[in-house]
């Protein structure tokens, strides 16, 4: 028994060894390997801003990698989450994409092939409010300017596929507005075209467009999330269920924002240092002074609580899903 004993202490002891030794070996992994970080999106605009600052400050509390930023646009992020979906699952590929995904994944959208549910999750780095923004030569100034309109106007998405478009295209159909939806404007092309007069607003991310209105290019008409009290919430100036419905589904993505991940199945150990390297960047004094430069919010989460939100984003109702599809419809 006496040995059974002493046995047993000396397996608790070099099991109490190993634990930490698991984590510090996740880390040195990634010294002298380069780290490729995808951006499904073009240079410039929000998730690429995001992307970079990530990269660069992973980079630097991953000592010994190189992290590497890949633009890699196209079909509303679709071309760039596919990719890094289906990439080697050995924590030397990372990535950030778009929310709208959750939508295209509730309606089992063709184009979709992944899982928000299996990627391996490292964090989301802010709370983005999603807002009606339109030009400042527009004539349209309130929401109810907006809904008045007697002809449609133009506005702006990225690909379809991605939250803006999906986000336009539900509220368009939903709350019956005059608006013309133009994809394609991707990164701050759609704020240059507003500035040009071709686009007259768009549906997108506050943090995108809060220096655009401080320069006097453009004003806010309506929110959804977030706690700003200087744009009234759509909610409050909507009547019709259905529109409240698919609101409040936007309202919940839009906690989740600027996501980084990887594939699935990646080892524990790298995915351990992985999200302990990114909880450094986002803690980082630096990157908190960068990102308030850039007017990017900082309001970080990690690893799991990440997982339990996407998991919740796409735990919908039959009838929710239902009405998504029917908003999303081409007819």
């Amino acid at each position: 028994m006496t040995m059974f004993k002493t046995s047993l202490a000396g397996f608790v002891a070099l099991a109490a060894l190993a634990a930490p030794a698991s984590a510090q070996d996740g880390a040195a992994y990634f010294n002298g390997k380069t780290v490729n970080y995808i951006v499904a999106t073009a240079p410039g605009g929000g998730y690429d801003s995001y992307g970079r600052l990530v990269a660069e400050f992973m980079q630097k509390h991953l000592p010994g990698s190189t992290f590497v930023v890949r633009n890699m646009p196209g079909a509303g992020h679709l071309i760039g989450t596919n990719a890094l979906y289906a990439s080697k699952p050995d924590g030397l590929t990372l990535g950030t994409f778009n929310t709208g995904l959750i939508y295209n994944q509730l309606v089992a959208n063709e184009g979709v092939k992944f899982d928000l549910n299996k990627f391996s999750w490292i964090g989301k780095a802010a709370s983005d409010a999603r807002v009606f923004a339109v030009a400042s030569q527009s004539p349209i100034k309130t929401w109810a300017d907006l809904v008045g309109a007697k002809e449609p106007v133009n506005f702006s998405t990225a690909g379809v596929g991605s939250a803006s478009y999906v986000e336009t295209v539900i509220l368009t159909k939903a709350l019956k507005l005059p608006i013309r939806i133009q994809t394609g404007y991707n990164g701050a092309d759609d704020q240059l075209a507003m500035r040009r007069g071709e686009i007259v607003g768009s549906i997108a991310s506050r943090s995108s467009y809060d220096q655009f209105v401080k320069n006097g290019y453009g004003r806010y008409i309506a929110q959804i999330g977030g706690a700003d009290k200087d744009t009234p919430q759509l909610n409050t100036l909507v009547k019709d269920a259905n529109g409240l419905e698919l609101i409040a589904l936007i309202e919940s993505t839009s906690e989740i924002a600027r996501l980084t991940a990887a594939p699935p199945a990646v080892p524990a150990p790298q995915l351990a240092a992985l999200r302990d390297a990114y909880k450094k960047a986002m803690e980082d004094a630096d990157l908190q002074a960068r990102a308030e430069k850039l007017e990017r919010p900082v309001e970080p989460l990690y690893g799991d609580d990440i997982a339990k939100m996407i998991a919740a984003a796409l735990k919908q109702s039959p009838e929710t899903v239902a009405l998504l599809k029917e908003s999303m419809s081409k007819k």
